[in-house]
């Protein structure tokens, strides 16, 4: 056996959302902040992330996890995520993923029955609580980045369905969300390709028409999901959604920062208040439970301090090798797996 290149990965998934997490071949990228480090990463390392999602390693269903040392002192560990078709400033489902690795295998000491870790990640620092019991992390819930509007019901010109109602609210990535019962849908799982054209449709007219640059910081800019849901069903009751992610398939999972965005919509039109809850399910029907906890400004706009609780299982560990004379050495995909459009890098 040969291999230029040994990548060693423990497999995670949250409420059916693949996280697998890097635990080691990887030297923590150059950067001053974690928001630095993700760029080092994909301006000069982004052959990793191909080698890792793409086939014949990877598959479009699949997230990872990089973790590195904090830069902020208060921090215990830093992580960077990487997508299908980008790298992202912040993602729930992904940061369950890598406290419930952290702790389960020891890179951090869990104490029963919860332990704290701060997470250092390019959107700010994150508090995660994990309820702790018998060695297994039963829970993850942590305190998101601030969560905000953008706008409300903007009109967006989408091909084959016309003029549709729009909102967009970031809450860890920029989402556009779209009530899809109005055009027809019922959230079901035999919906899943008919809800990922949608999708990429309305993330191109939302990347296309709407100028979205989080206000203090202008790397992070434009829609990167679509988040495709049905009215909200009140406090504690579950509400059906589906988040596209690029290049267009269905989030398994109820989606962490979607979850978030949306609670700021909410709050934004009055339908929840601090304190209330948002249980958004998934099309396999996981849950993530959402809470406002309190109220903040961001460059002066009004916005919510979210909080997301969910669960994580670890699914194997992996060492991923590279043959010298592999041809694929960065993997490859084709349109008939890789999503809807068909793409490696947000276009």
């Amino acid at each position: 056996m040969r291999t230029k290149r040994t990548i060693t990965v423990v497999g995670c998934h949250a409420e059916g959302e693949i996280g697998d997490v890097v635990t080691g071949g990887i030297l923590p990228p150059k950067g001053a902040t974690m928001f630095e480090r993700m760029q080092s990463m994909q301006r000069d390392h982004d052959d990793i992330r191909r080698f890792l999602l793409c086939e014949p390693r990877g598959h479009v269903g699949r997230h990872v996890n990089i973790i590195t040392p904090p830069v902020r002192p208060e921090c215990d560990a830093g992580v960077i995520i990487m997508e299908p078709t980008e790298y992202v400033p912040m993602s729930g489902s992904n940061l369950i993923c890598t406290v419930t690795v952290l702790l389960e295998t020891g890179i951090l000491t869990m104490h029963e029955p919860q332990t704290v870790v701060m997470m250092d990640t390019p959107a700010g620092p994150v508090r995660a609580t994990a309820l702790c019991h018998d060695g297994k992390c039963v829970s993850v819930e942590f305190e998101n980045v601030p969560a905000f509007v953008d706008r409300l019901a903007a009109p967006l010109e989408v091909e084959g369905y016309g003029t549709i109602a729009t909102d967009v609210a970031f809450g860890g990535m920029f989402y556009a969300m779209v009530d899809a019962t109005k055009l027809g849908f019922a959230l079901v799982p035999d919906e899943a390709r008919d809800l990922a054209i949608l999708g990429e449709r309305v993330r191109h007219a939302a990347r296309a028409q709407f100028d979205v640059v989080h206000p203090e910081n202008p790397g992070i800019a434009g829609v990167s999901i679509v988040q495709l849901n049905s009215p909200y069903a009140g406090p504690g009751q579950p509400t059906r959604n589906t988040c596209i992610v690029a290049p267009g398939r269905s989030d398994r999972s109820p989606t962490g920062t979607g979850t978030c965005a949306r609670m700021a919509v909410l709050h934004a039109r009055g339908e929840m208040q601090t304190g209330d809850t948002l249980i958004h399910e998934s099309l396999i029907g996981s849950r993530f439970e959402g809470t406002i906890r309190g109220h903040t400004t961001i460059a002066g706009r009004p916005a919510i301090l979210p909080s997301l609780k969910g669960r994580a299982w670890i699914t194997g560990l992996h060492t991923y090798l590279l043959d010298p004379d592999d041809p694929y050495p960065t993997g490859y995909l084709l349109a008939d797996t890789w999503g809807v459009t068909g793409k490696a890098t947000q276009d």
